[in-house]
């Protein structure tokens, strides 16, 4: 049925169960869109906006991170208040459209490519709380990191966010939430104390350890399929530094080995684990600078470097004991710094106005999850780096290897069967990204430069099977390696989502089938 025709229903204001939905889109004629927009405007709250692609706000809206495949979005409505999500719901369950809520458009998920309907831009949502007794706060659902760490490190507080502070934070939170504090304080996930979910029925409920704990299980590490949250109460944390220390390093290739040995070292030298208010990122980069030829323009005579960059919460005089065993190795440049801990973003490039961080790209990724460094993979990943840049120069400014080496006593504090996050025992997080130039074509070529990456991690730890952080997926990878390879994890992920979104409302996302 045309969504014209679903326009003038005589059921309009009946909301169907959810087993009624029709889970596929709507093929409908553009001339019913002013019928959609006026229907569903006089359902919303004042300060609500809903508009199409001829409105000068569109291009924000729908913005979005990686433009591979893109969602087919037919209107945007940016909620004045909560309650609008809920409206929208089950307006859109009334006539059978689909719907898809966005915070900052950081999906990497190819999944959204099935998508043609109604966006719920969150974005007007980000107000927050702070409780009385200054132990957590309540947040909007389309808050974000660059939006409150500022604020509420004037105010004498920290919280767990994405290290990058252009994405949301109950978005990566649904998928577990990797930090620059978790080794103190655990990940996003951990910090949750109450969500404000909407269904896909529209009903609006509240989740948390007592109430509907189920789902509250569910919602931590696979969230995104059971329902849109519109706000959430989570800890924060009193600021007990003034400073943060930085260090970065850049090393030649022929480094690789004593960089990925003291690595391992480090990571095992606090309890097994690493010092737990250290985190360290590093890369395999192109870096004209830094080539035996500056200035050339052949990518022939280039190789990549190794960037490493170790924060720590904490002076210098704390951290500088920590990483003598880098300072130690011959390095072509090194940086080093005490900062306070908002701008700490800057210098690892993660901050929202960062080219990182910038939307529109076109690009290729893969990831993977380790317990220690493979030395010999690492290796060879560097090699397949230079012959690939060397293969499809077009690709070699814009590709990158990410090792996040995040402490993680907090994370593994927890019980793994107590969420549906499923990789607290890792150590590495790690992805691929191949950028591709504007205009290019090579798509082809990048993915097939990621898999390779992807597959030379996986293949330095035969002893266990392929991890990928739902977050960083792709969207093809098996829904084992995402939720978790014990046979209860998606068994009960399976029976939630029969109960919860029985016609997968929410299946834009690496979906649970």
């Amino acid at each position: 049925m045309a969504l014209a025709a679903l326009l003038t229903s005589t059921r309009a204001c009946e909301v169907p169960d959810t087993q009624s939905f029709q889970s596929t889109p709507h093929s409908y004629p553009k001339d019913a869109i002013p019928d959609v927009i006026r229907e569903l405007g006089v359902l919303l709250s004042t300060n609500a906006s809903i508009f199409e692609a001829s409105d000068p706000r569109w291009g924000n809206a729908t913005a979005r991170y990686n433009t591979v495949v893109t969602p087919n979005i037919q209107l945007v409505v940016q909620p004045g208040v909560e309650g609008d999500v809920s409206t929208v719901v089950k307006y859109c369950n009334r006539r059978s459209i689909d719907f898809m809520a966005v915070t900052r458009g950081h999906s990497f998920s190819t999944a959204v490519g099935a998508f043609r309907g109604i966006q719920i831009d969150m974005s007007s949502l980000q107000t927050y709380t702070i409780e009385p007794d200054g132990q957590s706060a309540w947040f909007q659902g389309g808050s974000y990191g660059g939006s409150v760490i500022d604020s509420l490190w004037e105010e004498g507080y920290v919280l767990t966010t994405g290290s990058c502070t252009c994405v949301g934070l109950v978005g990566p939170g649904l998928g577990g939430g990797h930090g620059r504090l978790e080794g103190q304080y655990g990940l996003i996930s951990d910090n949750f104390i109450n969500l404000n979910v909407v269904l896909a029925n529209g009903s609006a409920i509240r989740v948390n350890a007592t109430r509907n704990s189920d789902l509250w299980w569910a919602m931590r590490g696979a969230g995104h399929n059971f329902g849109i949250v519109t706000s959430f109460q989570m800890k924060i944390h009193p600021r007990t530094v003034d400073t943060w220390h930085y260090h970065s390093y850049v090393w030649s290739e022929d480094k690789l080995e004593t960089v990925f040995e003291r690595l391992n070292t480090f990571h095992r030298s606090d309890g097994g684990t690493t010092p737990f208010r250290m985190t360290n990122f590093g890369y395999f980069r192109i870096e004209q600078a830094f080539s035996p030829s500056p200035g050339e323009l052949s990518i022939y005579y280039i190789k990549a470097i190794l960037y490493w960059i170790f924060v720590y919460a904490g002076p210098a005089s704390e951290a500088e004991p920590l990483l003598a065993p880098f300072n130690t190795i011959p390095a072509l440049n090194s940086s080093s710094g005490d900062v306070p801990y908002p701008q700490t973003a800057n210098f690892l490039g993660a901050n929202t106005d960062s080219p990182v961080c910038a939307p529109h790209n076109k690009m290729a990724i893969r990831t993977a999850g380790t317990l220690v460094y493979n030395v010999t993979a690492e290796r060879q990943i560097y090699e397949s780096f230079n012959a690939r840049a060397a293969r499809y120069p077009e690709l070699a400014p814009g590709a990158t290897v990410v090792h996040e080496g995040y402490a993680n006593r907090a994370v593994q504090e927890v019980d793994p069967d107590t969420s549906a996050f499923a990789w607290r025992e890792e150590n590495h997080l790690m992805y691929v990204g191949i950028y591709l130039p504007p205009g290019s074509d090579q798509i082809d070529a990048a993915m097939e430069w990621a898999d390779e990456t992807m597959d030379l991690w996986n293949a330095g730890q035969p002893e266990r099977r392929h991890s990928t952080y739902v977050n960083y997926a792709w969207g093809d990878e098996s829904l084992e390696s995402m939720y978790g390879y014990e046979p209860w994890r998606l068994e009960r992920l399976r029976a939630l989502k029969s109960e919860y979104d029985p016609a997968n409302r929410f299946r834009f996302y690496n979906p649970i089938e």
